[in-house]
């Protein structure tokens, strides 16, 4: 069955071609078939930080995983980083994906980008059903004031009270080396 992957990334990926080719591969790979590309661009920026909100909440409906496309920068993208932590909301499966490897449209690679999932946590309630996000800002955590805390799934015993980031959590790959265009979909089950 066909899985709903929201794509998260920095716009600047998409002008290098880097984003548009993890984004696309499953039509040159399966045609019309494979999973379902549900993410979003970021020219709805116009509209205003509600409107962004309401559309990036529009654009995870009825997704199931949010892959994070990492670039230099993408960790330190406000929209980024409110779509993985809206996605740890919806419950989706997360994960993340280096795409400096990947050659630009000039044919150059870069150096690889810091995970954002090492930038964003969660503490975790005593009782293990509420989270509040973090953020790494500044040399510490901080609250994460674009979203609140939420309510979860039970979390395991030994992470009640707790916090963490969210690369504890969540894999990233490298598109080239760990051979994407093979092993995405097994990376999105």
């Amino acid at each position: 069955m066909a899985k709903r992957v929201f794509f998260s990334f920095h716009y600047q990926d998409v002008i290098d071609f880097r984003a548009n080719i993890v984004r696309n591969h499953n039509i040159l790979k399966y045609g019309n078939g494979g999973y379902f590309d549900a993410s979003l661009w970021e020219s709805a920026k116009k509209q205003g930080d509600i409107a962004l909100k309401r559309l990036i909440n529009g654009g995870l409906n009825n997704t199931s995983v949010t892959a994070v496309l990492i670039g230099s920068d993408t960790y330190s993208r406000r929209w980024v980083q409110y779509e993985i932590i809206k996605s740890i909301e919806c419950g989706n499966k997360i994960l993340g994906i280096h795409i400096n490897n990947i050659s630009c449209k000039n044919k150059q690679t870069k150096w690889q980008g810091p995970n954002p999932f090492d930038y964003l946590g969660l503490e975790i309630s005593q009782n293990g059903r509420r989270v509040k996000p973090t953020i790494w800002t500044g040399g510490q955590w901080h609250y994460y004031t674009d979203l609140n805390g939420f309510d979860i799934n039970q979390m395991p015993q030994r992470e009640c009270g707790q916090h963490f980031p969210l690369s504890h959590w969540f894999p990233v790959y490298d598109w080239v080396h760990d051979n994407g265009y093979v092993n995405f979909e097994h990376w999105i089950i």
